[in-house]
């Protein structure tokens, strides 16, 4: 008897630690954490990575892979890891409350708490910390190089500085430098005096008028703020220079020079703007240009010998045209060289230089791509604004409707066209324009071709099929001169590594071809398998799986089935091959290519892919490595009930890096040497341990149809079988595939937040849902419904005790399922098309498209216009069934909604209103279709408990719900009172 009170006593912290697990509560959100920003430095040594709480102040972690060292840094963010992997280097945010504050008392930016810089050698224990930063950058590929720019100081936002002569501004600039130093043996510099100690600290040759303008009280930068101090710092010996008056500053790809543009005040007429480079090796400063209202779109290419950038000097600063230019410099020249203006011979007549389109060099830094556009009129300053009539017309004959032309107003009004320079032949050549305004280059810009796209003249159709045919063109770079490749594509185009061919899916005949000097090919017509979407239930043609990578000169092309790989001879010689022998369809496991060397243009024969698997009736992922050979076997490396994202590898070391997650843990990092010894890096989410969460499993049944279906049940963790659960029914399409998907407790944007529900004793299904054309409606319900049935007959949910949720798409088959059915005892649509006859016709304002192609061949898949199937418009919407409805229904309807017009839950209210059927509607003030305000997130959240909680469990109403919140008490009654 002694030993069995003993076992019950040894027994008893179990069971307390087990009733002492709480229920989630919307108190728990902000602290939930997400791992956000993740890299590993390029020996594989370290990882950077951040712990990031849905709000407030988050912390970045510095740790070895070996887990043998760990900083923790509060606030960090935007980390980097410098090339030779000796430094990590990221910014500090002000307290989150502290900012929240400045915003609440409405602080200017100017004011608002500041950044602040950390610099750590990796593996010490020392930090620098530097105040009120900007901004920083380090070279891409430039060993121990950092450059950051400073916020104004405190002062300069309050009152101006005196005017003091040069010899003083010089030492106060010096005396600046040397307080704060890099590392404590850095070498302190004497200032000298007059205009040449100026131009020392400033980094600027300048002139005395321009010295007596060095402190005057930053004026604003139409474009962008006046320009503050700039530091280059040498992290390995310490040193530093500062440059005063810099606007903007971009790092060479190898950190061998730095431009810098300089803004210094302009409210003194003798001041000027500046650009100037940085030689890193000299230690060396020149200014190459000065002068001018505006500088920008800086570029410098490969190598760093040459920069580019646009300039604007000539006009007034009230004037109403401004033509920009285009300047040049080269390594060993003394100033930069204007190139191209609106006169250069090849400019099209009446075109000029963009200032709206970046620079780019290509790889070989011998050609220079810019942008052209037509040079806009004046505008018209005769009228007096009062005077001028707002009109919009629309014509049946334009090529976009009104309502898309004035979404895309600015952008058109800042359209540019691709041109570029020839640098070795000093030629113009104007590659795209009205006709072809889309060019995609090849080879990184040296390629023999490159790509047109157009759809000028086309456009009209995309009102109803939702996309439009393009011409494909090879474009010529030496004169621009082009060739017509293919007509009236629907479909992808892409070119391959060299540039010598243009491949494209043809999404009507469903085959890949190519295009080689005149020669057009179709590739995949000897692949038995579809290389397209197998499941696509809408009734339109189907996209492709898509294409994997080009092997090395352009030998061949791998591209995707809907499990394998398959290898196609651009030149459709030889026989396609299944590079992975078959092996993913006869499992039913998903290969696909995990590319994880930014710089990797093609495979080579022999090279080792990662890939990812999917294994499609367990859900689980897994790891392989397959060679690039004939006849070469997948070798496992990671599987599990688990979710893999965001692999990453170091550069020069076999070191590997990923989350891993499952329903019941949280997205951590982990690291993982040669795939053979995984270690955990991270441990997010402790807290979850205190609360009751759940399990997720797949659940099958067979519809009403005779369909097999599959779809997700969430379970809380002290499940029973022999009790009978409320349950809510949440559905998007098909999301089973989430099966191993992490879903953390937060104010989501109006889908359900399944891991809150579960954790207060509901069960959520979430089942698949496949589509018969022409009757959406239905197949929503064969699913949903006989879903929910076949679980109330396994004996755990209580067939009165049953709810459905769902947002947009989910949100109309909620309305829909509510007019054929009583099994729900309530309903939550957000943002649900009620009618389809009214919606058909409509604005998605958000694109300023029509909504004709949505019914016609996308998702909501009647597959006829309203006059050639009007039975089928009316059959799925639910707006015509309203009398049959039973079941409460809250409707979110926003009056900012840019994809469903809200009118459409509009409808639906009052026609339930009017036949005296509980429903309610929530309009969230200016908010779009999903709820972009955490605020408003937060009070959503609030409402969905609360309605749940008094239809499925029988707690008390809440006053919205049972006497509304009159429009009176507005922002004053949140009505989230419960009954007593």
């Amino acid at each position: 008897m002694r030993r069995i009170f003993l076992g019950m006593a040894l027994l008893i912290p179990f069971f307390v630690s087990a009733q002492a697990k709480k229920p989630l509560d919307h108190n728990v959100y902000d602290s939930w954490q997400t791992i956000g920003e993740k890299l590993i430095s390029n020996n594989g040594k370290w990882v950077l990575y951040t712990v990031d709480p849905q709000e407030g102040d988050g912390e970045l972690v510095i740790q070895s892979t070996g887990n043998l060292q760990k900083k923790v840094f509060p606030r960090g963010y935007e980390g980097s890891i410098t090339e030779d992997s000796r430094f990590a280097i990221f910014k500090i945010r002000p307290y989150y409350a502290e900012t929240r504050q400045a915003k609440i008392h409405k602080k200017k930016p100017e004011d608002y708490p500041k950044d602040s810089l950390a610099i750590l050698e990796l593996g010490q224990d020392s930090v620098i910390k530097i105040a009120r930063v900007k901004s920083y950058q380090v070279p891409e590929k430039g060993f121990g190089l950092l450059a950051y720019l400073m916020e104004k100081s405190p002062a300069d936002t309050t009152r101006k500085f005196e005017k003091m002569d040069s010899t003083m501004r010089s030492l106060d600039s010096a005396n600046r430098v040397l307080s704060q130093p890099l590392i404590e043996k850095s070498k302190k510099k004497k200032a000298r005096r007059g205009i040449n100690d100026l131009a020392e600290d400033t980094g600027f040759p300048i002139s005395q008028d321009e010295a007596n303008d060095a402190f005057e009280d930053p004026a604003p930068n139409p474009r962008s703020e006046e320009g503050t101090e700039l530091v280059i710092a040498n992290l390995a010996t310490g040193e530093k220079k500062s440059f005063n008056f810099v606007s903007e500053y971009l790092w060479s790809k190898y950190g061998n020079i730095l431009v810098m543009g300089a803004t210094p005040n302009k409210k003194d007429s003798l001041s000027k703007r500046t650009v100037a480079v940085w030689r890193t090796a000299e230690s060396r400063v020149d200014t190459i240009l000065r002068g001018g209202n505006d500088f920008r779109n800086y570029a410098i290419d490969e190598k760093g010998y040459q920069l580019a950038f646009l300039a604007e000097r000539d006009s007034s600063a009230k004037a109403l045209q401004k033509f920009y230019k285009l300047w040049l410099w080269k390594n060993g020249q003394d100033s930069a060289s204007m190139i191209l203006d609106k006169n250069k011979v090849g400019m099209l007549i009446g075109w000029t230089v963009s200032e709206n389109e970046k620079l780019s060099f290509s790889k070989s830094g011998l050609r220079l791509f810019m942008g052209t556009a037509p040079i806009q009129p004046p505008k018209d300053t005769s009228l007096a604004d009062i005077d001028i009539v707002k009109l919009d017309i629309w014509n049946y004959k334009d090529d976009d409707l009104q309502t898309m032309q004035l979404k895309n107003l600015d952008r058109e009004l800042k359209r540019s066209y691709t041109a570029m320079m020839d640098l070795d032949q000093n030629i113009f050549v104007q590659l795209g324009d009205k006709s072809i305004p889309q060019v995609i280059t090849t080879k990184e810009g040296d390629g023999p071709q490159f790509i047109g796209i157009s759809d000028a003249g086309k456009r009209i159709p995309l009102q109803w099929e939702g996309e439009t045919l393009k011409d494909i063109y090879s474009i010529n770079p030496a004169d621009g001169s082009r060739k017509l490749v293919k007509k009236d594509l629907s479909g992808q185009v892409s070119a391959s590594p060299t540039g010598n061919y243009i491949l494209w899916y043809d999404a009507k005949s469903r085959q890949y071809f190519d295009w080689n000097e005149g020669v057009t090919r179709k590739i995949s017509a000897k692949v038995r398998t579809k290389l397209y979407n197998e499941e696509f239930d809408m009734p339109d043609d189907p996209n492709p799986y898509g294409l994997m990578r080009w092997t090395e000169n352009d030998a061949s092309v791998l591209v995707y089935d809907r499990y394998d790989i398959w290898q196609l001879d651009p030149k459709a010689i030889d026989a396609p091959r299944n590079l992975t022998a078959g092996l993913g369809r006869k499992s039913g496991t998903i290969f696909r290519y995990l590319p994880l060397d930014p710089e990797e243009k093609f495979l080579v024969p022999g090279q080792s892919l990662l890939l990812r698997t999917f294994k499609e009736s367990t859900k689980n992922m897994g790891i392989v490595t397959l060679s690039l050979a004939y006849k070469a076997s997948p070798n496992n490396m990671l599987d599990g009930a688990y979710t893999i994202r965001s692999i990453g590898k170091a550069k020069n070391a076999a070191l590997y890096y990923y989350t891993r997650e499952s329903y019941t843990n949280s997205p951590d990092l982990f690291v993982n040497n040669e795939w053979k010894a995984e270690a955990r890096l991270s441990h997010i989410n402790p807290q979850q341990a205190e609360y009751s969460w759940g399990h997720a499993e797949l659940f099958k049944w067979k519809t009403y149809s005779g369909k097999i279906a599959t779809g997700i049940v969430y379970k809380p963790e002290d499940f029973d079988s022999k009790r009978k659960y409320p349950a809510i029914c949440y559905f998007y399409e098909k999301l089973s595939d989430g099966l191993n998907q992490y879903i953390s407790p937060l104010p989501t944007p109006s889908r359900l937040n399944i891991s809150f529900f579960v954790s207060r004793g509901y069960i959520v299904f979430v089942p698949d849902i496949r589509y018969t054309i022409g009757h959406p409606g239905k197949s929503a319900y064969d699913f949903v419904v006989s879903g929910a049935r076949a679980m109330v007959r396994k004996g755990w949910v209580d067939s009165t005790r049953i709810g459905l949720q769902g947002q947009s798409w989910g949100g109309y088959e909620v309305a829909y399922i509510i007019t054929q059915t009583n099994l729900f005892k309530a309903a939550w649509a957000g943002a649900p098309v009620a009618n389809m006859t009214s919606a058909y016709g409509g604005i998605r304002w958000e694109t300023g498209m029509n909504r004709q192609f949505q019914y016609e061949h996308t998702q909501s898949r009647i597959g006829a216009t309203l006059w050639e199937r009007p039975n089928l418009y009316i059959e799925n919407s639910p707006l015509f069934h309203i009398p049959k409805v039973k079941t409460p229904l809250v409707i979110m309807s926003n009056d900012n909604d840019g994809a469903v017009p809200w009118y459409q839950g509009i409808e639906l209210f009052t026609a339930m209103r009017r036949l005296g059927k509980p429903v309610w509607l929530l309009n969230y003030n200016g908010e779009a279709h999903n709820l972009m305000e955490r605020k408003n997130r937060k009070d959503i959240q609030i409402r969905e408990q609360q309605f749940f909680d008094w239809l499925l469990k029988k707690e008390r109403v809440a006053q919205w719900l049972k006497d509304g919140v009159p429009a009176t008490m507005k922002g004053k009654n949140w009505g989230f009172e419960l009954e007593r």
